[in-house]
């Protein structure tokens, strides 16, 4: 056979050859660093054997897909860690990640103590240096195994594999686990890695199921690539904003108002009220919309017409019962339907598209308690949603100017370099999920793959991520751990036209369905918020931040004057606050800074005197005296302009 390496160079032979034996012919040194085999662009395990022509590269840990082995390999070592140290541990699954990996287990909750026990394990296991080999069984032989093992969560995921399925295992010296795959040849190649967290998990993500304990970590190739990702897991905590935003009292949550029901204090509070006005103001003024204002609730009715009552009713928070009550309402989850009444309200021509409603929604969506995070997964939140109404000629060109409006919004945010753009497509293999016919769907997800390939957008293509009635763009950004989420949405539906009986009458004077897109600008405020936090560290643009000047008189004698320029900042618009505490000025500018705030004057005799100011930022320090007028003329452009200032360099430095 010819094994036709990643040189383009060619290796013959005359037998079968495992990959791994294929990496020792190559180098030795070659063999050593072997993770695993890309063959034919599949990744494969060392051990499997090749027996015929195909292409071949041996993946290191320099190698993504090599990195993940070794994660995958790390978490079973762990796993085996906890099973010596916690005997009445059950295991579940345990794979890498893109940052690590996890391994979840059914046993009580694992304190930082008891992790620090488990790597002290891990690194006897690596350090004993046992081969890792692979076997398989039958699928009766497999169920016999592990419940011969007492691993019941093993036992269930054997059951659900088809009739004749391959089943292997992975022993590494005593600890056998059911896995595909694929492993490294001995415990000894994991050099350094960290656990770095645990947490509550459901099995198979359920909250009706048995409750777990996850155990997050990280492995590298190297202890200076570990001490790297280390520092950089230290500042997503410092940033991450379930943190950063309660330190920063822009919201809290308590337990008697529930989970995912965060509270926005007033500083939250006036973030969100500048981004919704800005948002409303924007969209209306500049990019045509007309705004609505419908109910926060509907009946059961309404929602099996757009088929959300059978598609998503579990995602609901449902008033009534169906068999006992006249009528059963539900808290929206979404605004559509009662835009599609909106423009029911009235007959249109073709001349009247394309309509744009936008709305400030107030949503609802009944998530499980395991999902929860802070402000970018809660149970009640606040969307730029937007439903426009359009003749099918018309749908290309909004649908770019709906990406426009989002990548617009980005920009001024800061964030558009953060994101990713995903095609979220249909899963055929699901129909149950989803409305339509099959050629409906390939039509509408062939208009969004042009638009973005017309607007030169990079993307991916997610099968399954569809909403039940029409693809869609996702535009994502990773949190600071590295987690996915969904910003914006835009939504191509060609469906729910004709299950709400939309139409306009055309040139002809016939009835014709109108064609939907669902969209927001800047997404979930809460989300948005969230993103904030992290992206900025807090750090604000100044048009974004609640407090954006304080004024700090030396003393008690120049407070009636930092009154006048605190009352001069509000007359322009200026969200101004002074301190007049009795505390040395030193403090109360090391207060200032600690708070994030953009600007801080400081006033004594001497401004007094000149009616001026002595500015310091955070982005120059001490940026001199100026005119009070002066210094409200630049602030408010910075404001008005919506211009993200840099910090200087030297002030980067301290």
């Amino acid at each position: 056979m010819k094994i036709t390496l990643k040189d383009g160079s060619v290796k013959e032979y005359a037998s079968a050859k495992s990959i791994i034996e294929i990496a020792a012919d190559i180098s030795e040194g070659l063999a050593r660093a072997a993770c695993a085999g890309e063959v034919d662009g599949e990744v494969k395990d060392l051990r499997t054997i090749l027996d015929a022509d195909c292409s071949l590269s041996i993946l290191t840990v320099k190698d993504p897909e090599g990195l993940r082995v070794l994660r995958h390999t790390a978490s079973h070592v762990m796993a085996e860690a906890v099973k010596r140290l916690f005997p009445e541990a059950k295991v579940t699954i345990g794979p890498a990640i893109d940052e690590g990996f996890y391994y979840d287990f059914e046993a009580e909750p694992f304190s930082r103590e008891d992790l620090d026990r488990i790597e002290g394990e891990m690194k006897k296991i690596i350090k004993e240096g046992r081969k890792i080999t692979r076997f398989t069984l039958s699928r009766d032989e497999a169920v016999k195994f592990m419940e011969e093992k007492n691993e019941p969560f093993k036992v269930e995921l054997i059951k659900e594999l088809p009739e004749g399925a391959e089943i292997s295992f992975y022993d590494q010296g005593g600890f056998v686990d059911l896995c595909a795959g694929p492993h490294l040849m001995s415990t000894k190649g994991i050099k350094a890695f960290k656990l770095t967290s645990s947490s509550m998990a459901y099995w198979r993500g359920d909250s009706s199921r048995a409750k777990l304990q996850r155990i997050y970590g990280s492995a590298f190739a190297s202890k200076e690539e570990l001490a790297e990702y280390l520092a950089k897991l230290e500042d997503a905590k410092l940033r991450d904003h379930n943190r950063l935003g309660r330190e920063m009292k822009l919201f809290t949550t308590v337990d008697v108002i529930g989970q995912g029901l965060p509270l926005l204090t007033p500083k939250g509070t006036k973030m969100v009220m500048k981004m919704q006005r800005w948002i409303e103001d924007l969209e209306d003024n500049e990019w045509g919309y007309v705004r609505t204002k419908t109910p926060l609730m509907a009946k059961s009715d309404l929602y099996k017409i757009s088929g959300h009552w059978d598609h998503y009713k579990e995602g609901m928070f449902v008033l009534g019962d169906e068999e006992k009550d006249k009528e059963v309402f539900a808290l929206r989850p979404m605004t559509c339907p009662f835009q599609y009444y909106v423009y029911k309200n009235e007959q249109h021509s073709y001349r009247d598209l394309p309509i744009r409603m936008g709305e400030t929604s107030t949503l609802f969506r009944n998530e499980d308690s395991g999902e929860m995070h802070g402000l970018t997964r809660v149970r009640q939140f606040t969307i730029s949603e937007g439903h426009l109404i359009v003749r099918p000629d018309q749908m290309a060109e909004e649908f770019k100017n709906c990406l426009a409006l989002a990548k617009y919004c980005l920009t001024t945010l800061g964030l558009n370099e953060d994101v990713t753009y995903h095609l979220s497509k249909w899963d055929p293999n699901n129909r149950e999920k989803y409305i339509g016919e099959p050629e409906v769907w390939e039509e509408t997800e062939g208009h969004i793959r042009r638009v973005l390939t017309e607007l030169d957008i990079p993307f991916v293509e997610d099968v399954g991520e569809a909403a039940f009635y029409g693809p869609k763009v996702d535009i994502n950004a990773k949190n600071v751990y590295g987690k996915d989420d969904t910003m914006i949405t835009i939504q191509w539906d060609a469906l729910l036209a004709e299950q709400f009986d939309m139409y306009y009458i055309d040139q002809k004077g016939e009835k014709v369905r109108p064609c939907i897109i669902h969209r927001t600008s800047i997404g979930c405020y809460e989300r948005t918020l969230a993103w904030l936090i992290e992206h900025y560290a807090g750090k604000f643009p100044t048009w974004l931040c609640p407090e954006q000047v304080r004024v700090l008189p030396i003393s008690e004698k120049y407070a009636d004057y930092a009154e006048e320029v605190c009352a001069e900042l509000k007359k322009n618009k200026i969200d101004a606050t002074v301190d007049n505490r009795s505390e040395k000025i030193g403090y109360k500018i090391r207060e200032a800074r600690n708070d994030r705030l953009p600007y801080w004057l400081i006033v004594g005799e001497k401004e007094q005197a000149e009616g001026t100011v002595s500015v310091s930022s955070r982005f120059a320090g001490n940026e001199g005296t100026k005119p009070l007028a002066a210094f409200i003329a630049a602030i408010r452009e910075e404001i008005d302009t919506k211009a993200i200032r840099q910090v200087e360099a030297a002030e980067e430095k301290k």
